[in-house]
Formats: C-alpha cells, sequence, structure tokens
C-alpha cells in the first residue's frame, strides 16, 4: 500500500467529540444527524456527532472537521491510516480516527484543517473540499 494515494472528502459539517458515563442511554440528540459515532466501553459513553446537535451542556471536544476516505476499501488493505496520520503527525496535526466496514474518517480540528489538507496533498493525496 505505500505507493497507493487516497482521494478524500471535506464533510462540510462542524462535529463534536462527546463523552459519557458509561452508563448512559445513547440521547436522542446523537443520532439525529446523518453522520455519528458511538462507542461504549467499561470507562466511557462516547460519542462523535454533528456539532449543531449537541446541547450545550455535554462535555465535548467541538469544532472537528471530517475528510472521508473514499472507499469503499478491501479489509485486506493494510497501511491505510498509517499513510495518512504519518505525515500529520509529522506536520504535528492531531486527528481522532474512526473506522467503519467501508472506510475510515479522520477528525481534525478547525483551525488545523487547511494545513492539514496542505500536508496530505503534498503526500500526494486527493482531497476534494
Amino acid at each position: 500500500m505505500s505507493n497507493t494515494k487516497l482521494r478524500l472528502s471535506l464533510l462540510p459539517e462542524l462535529f463534536a467529540v462527546c463523552q459519557l458515563n458509561p452508563g448512559t442511554a445513547i440521547p436522542d440528540w446523537a443520532v439525529k444527524s446523518p453522520f455519528f459515532s458511538i462507542t461504549r466501553t467499561a470507562d466511557e459513553l462516547s460519542i462523535v456527532c454533528q456539532q449543531g446537535t449537541l446541547p450545550v451542556d455535554v462535555k465535548a471536544e467541538r469544532d472537528w472537521r471530517c475528510l472521508q476516505v473514499e472507499g469503499p476499501l478491501d479489509f485486506a488493505l493494510t497501511g491505510i491510516l498509517a499513510m495518512l496520520t504519518t505525515p500529520l503527525a509529522e506536520a504535528n496535526i492531531c486527528i481522532f480516527a474512526i473506522a467503519t466496514f467501508d472506510t475510515d474518517y479522520l477528525l481534525i480540528k478547525e483551525t488545523a484543517i487547511e494545513s492539514a489538507i496542505k500536508t496530505l496533498r503534498a503526500a500526494g493525496h486527493t482531497i476534494n473540499s
């Protein structure tokens, strides 16, 4: 995969990464947007959702943008996230990654999204923004 260049799309919405207590029921606001991700562990209930659906009193990191890797990606492929996260890490750009059955998503703070896009383009990837 090392020579593979990826195509990504910048989603237009702002997103939030929320943290709730592990026993909390999944709130209605969490599933109101077309894109959301929910993970429950013994330590927390973590929700990624469009920021506009989020109540102001919820503990969250706000103002994330989302790059979607155009898929579907085959499960046999290796190194997809590494091809994206390595140049971003070298540029000191933090990410929050989400994987689904078909593809991967990178959440990047809005203040760093232009730098991230520039960095990924310099690495040979195509970004539709």
